[in-house]
């Protein structure tokens, strides 16, 4: 259920519609065109574009079509591409009003967003933007160890990180923060376990959504890895880095392994559930040592690509 992301009055398509696994099921609003940071090391989406804000205009046209091919089926709305916060407040607002006056049965609108641009934006702004229906917030995190971050060129420190998810939970959204698991590789996978939990214990967002590092073609760490000064982590080395992370979080997140990339199907409330996942680790790791089908399928998914 797309509009504007396959451009439809534009000359050419833009595959595939990135979107979160949990808004598969959602209308696909575009905003913007690709990504105004574009620097991460791990990343490969939105490389083939220069990035853009759309035209008001452009986009409650889309809406608008939207209506009259989807008319009352729409529940959920995903607006794109990487960062519609860039955007100014009062075009946000209006365009939220436009699509809860089209669709009159949503149920929840959501968007990508990165940290820096939240804890830029004024906090008016972004309860305005809150209380027109932009309801959830997903935003990278992908580690909270610092150097880490710079290393993957992220473009924003911990102590960002942590002021943009705590403004943003004071203005009213939900907010789903992402871990990249073993974006530390084989050597650093400890560090990065520690500062993603001493970050997620200090904004406590409602979803911690966990990925585990795939290198892509076309991403800069691919590169990397290719020449040979990067080791990707091992599974081994990923289940000891979800168990510590598990471990040292103290929040009261939904804990989310909702990727084709995990290793392991992790989903819970924090801390409620905690030791039952923990108890899964263990589980997997111990089974490593001896069932060399499932060290196969494990080793098979740090080969996926177009993630």
């Amino acid at each position: 259920m797309t509009l504007g992301r396959f451009g439809l009055r534009r000359r050419d398509y833009d595959f595939p519609p990135f979107r979160p696994p949990s808004e598969a099921n959602s209308l696909l609003l575009r905003v913007t065109r690709g990504c105004p940071w574009n620097r991460c090391t791990f990343c490969s989406m939105y490389k083939t574009m220069k990035f853009e804000r759309r035209e008001l205009e452009e986009v409650l046209e889309d809406i608008s079509m939207a209506r009259e091919l989807y008319s009352d089926r729409v529940q959920t709305v995903f607006i794109g591409d990487s960062n519609s916060l860039v955007l100014k407040a009062d075009e946000l607002v209006r365009i939220l009003n436009a699509l809860y006056s089209s669709f009159p049965y949503i149920e929840r609108v959501t968007s990508y967003a990165r940290a820096r641009t939240i804890a830029k934006k004024p906090i008016e702004d972004l309860r305005k933007i809150y209380e027109a229906g932009l309801n959830r917030l997903h935003v990278g995190l992908e580690t909270g160890d610092r150097e880490l971050l710079k290393e993957i060129d992220k473009g924003a420190t911990p102590e960002e990180m942590i002021e943009a998810g705590k403004k943003a939970k004071q203005a009213g959204f939900e907010y789903s923060l992402y871990v990249l698991l073993g974006i530390g590789g084989e050597e650093k996978w400890e560090q990065h376990a520690r500062g993603t939990a001493d970050v997620l214990n200090q904004i406590d967002p409602h979803f911690i959504r966990v990925r585990t590092f795939v290198p892509q073609p076309g991403s800069q760490l691919y590169e990397t890895m290719e020449e040979g000064r990067f080791q990707p982590a091992s599974p081994e080395t990923i289940l000891k880095e979800t168990r510590l992370l598990l471990k040292e979080v103290q929040v009261t997140s939904q804990f989310l392994s909702d990727h084709i990339s995990n290793l392991v199907p992790l989903h819970g409330k924090l801390p409620e559930q905690k030791e039952p996942m923990i108890l899964l680790i263990d589980e997997v790791i111990k089974g490593l040592q001896d069932d060399v089908t499932l060290r196969e399928e494990m080793e098979a998914r740090r080969h996926l690509t177009n993630l």
